[in-house]
């Protein structure tokens, strides 16, 4: 790792979080970061009662329209209390909450699939390492060819596999350039950091930051630990973007399947838009 003086990379130019693993989430203009991430991000998954995996947009096949609903919490996460209830808008606009007695009936008729709304801290309870599933379409680059696999999420957790999800608007223009047909919006890609890079080229400059320390703000430091393997939930329709294949096609192509980078927290605290980034 270098020891050389922090150097200011860039600023936040947006905040996210997921309450609901493979839902759309919340954009955020300031948040408190912990040791595991932005505070209530994925703290709540949908778990299918027939097998026990948690869903994810994953395996489109088997949960098509998880990009259609969107969570927001009904109260604000805060440390060391009890995550709140999250508030799911279907995608006929109904509206249900984790407090109403007969949620996990209302989203399993809309998924049309028996599922129950589960919390991170229950989880913990039971001491076990949750289970998922991802499908790997047919594609050159990959490590598999249309077919399924299973993975196990991070122990206690609903997160894929870092806590910290960071891209940079350098990539995202990059991937415009490469494939200027595709739409490279940031709703593709989930992060939870987007920094905006400081007069820097369109390039993947987060490949750069991994064994190296991200200054955010006053208090927080993350510690980039590695690539974030993309998979066809980048390729997905939601909202107003159109299915396209040919975003994870360029990735694959150009960035060995790579788009921003994990990130585990070295010291938490508050983070906010605006706030400046320094590279350690």
């Amino acid at each position: 790792m270098s020891h050389s003086a922090p150097r200011e990379i860039g600023r936040v130019v947006a905040l996210w979080r997921y309450p609901v693993k493979s839902m759309m989430g919340e954009e955020l203009n300031a948040t408190e970061v912990t040791e595991r991430g932005l505070l209530g991000d994925r703290v709540y998954a949908l778990v299918d009662n027939s097998d026990g995996k948690v869903a994810t947009a994953k395996n489109p096949r088997k949960w098509p329209q998880l990009f259609d609903y969107r969570a927001a919490f009904v109260g604000t996460p805060r440390p060391g209390a009890q995550v709140p209830p999250v508030r799911i808008t279907l995608p006929d606009a109904t509206i249900v909450t984790s407090e109403q007695s007969d949620h996990n009936q209302i989203l399993s008729q809309a998924l049309n699939r028996e599922v129950t709304l589960e919390a991170t801290e229950r989880e913990q309870q039971e001491g076990a390492a949750a289970t998922s599933e991802e499908y790997w379409p047919d594609m050159e680059g990959l490590d598999y060819r249309d077919t399924v696999t299973d993975f196990e999420l991070p122990e206690g957790t609903f997160f894929d596999i870092g806590v910290v999800h960071v891209l940079t608007t350098a990539t995202l223009d990059r991937l415009r350039e490469l494939y200027p047909q595709g739409r490279f919006e940031i709703r593709r890609f989930r992060p939870n950091v987007v920094v905006e890079t400081a007069n820097g080229p369109k390039d993947f400059v987060e490949n750069g930051w991994i064994g190296h320390t991200l200054a955010i703000g006053d208090e927080v430091r993350l510690s980039v630990t590695e690539p974030c393997p993309r998979c066809v939930m980048i390729t997905l329709p939601q909202g107003d973007l159109p299915k396209d294949v040919g975003i994870l096609r360029t990735a694959a192509k150009h960035n060995q399947v790579n788009v921003g980078v994990y990130a585990s927290v070295v010291h938490g605290g508050t983070v906010r838009r605006g706030d400046a980034i320094r590279l350690a």
